[in-house]
């Protein structure tokens, strides 16, 4: 009996060996320095809305966050977020950067392209007027006030 085990152990250690040796040609060690900018990974929740988005739809990295410091080999210190218990966080807009109205069958709608905190410009979203004014109604004040400037 302690044989049959024996090769049985001695079976599988040499079948972990043939799966390692297939996947350690794939795998990238990479190493950041301080200053580099990197992405974050979102853990992939269905029931959690990110950016008002969710399932497929919703992003699956978030950033770019800039490297403070090196901790240990594999952690950094970076710009933090206001993370919720389920990992998820409220996405906060910058700026509105367009305005326009869409006819729908017999109404328009008014929509405005919004500018979030952790994204760029190719990442700005159309958003309903309405909502975006019940939500954030300071994005309005100061796109007024930046209007009647001449800025």
């Amino acid at each position: 009996m302690n044989e049959a085990i024996a090769m049985i152990r001695a079976c599988m250690i040499a079948l972990q060996d043939r799966q390692k040796s297939y996947a350690d040609p794939k795998h990238r060690y990479v190493e950041f320095q301080v200053g580099n900018h990197v992405f974050l990974r979102i853990s992939p929740m269905k029931v959690i809305k990110r950016f008002g988005k969710k399932g497929k739809l919703c992003p699956r990295f978030v950033g770019p966050f800039e490297i403070l410091e090196r901790i240990v080999e594999v952690a950094y210190s970076y710009e933090a977020l206001d993370m919720q218990q389920d990992l998820s966080y409220e996405e906060k807009p910058i700026k509105i950067l367009d305005k326009k109205e869409k006819e729908l069958r017999n109404k328009m709608i008014r929509l405005v392209k919004v500018l979030w905190k952790n994204g760029s410009a190719k990442d700005a979203t159309w958003e309903l007027e309405t909502d975006m004014m019940e939500q954030y109604p300071q994005l309005f004040r100061y796109a007024e006030e930046r209007a009647t400037t001449g800025d």
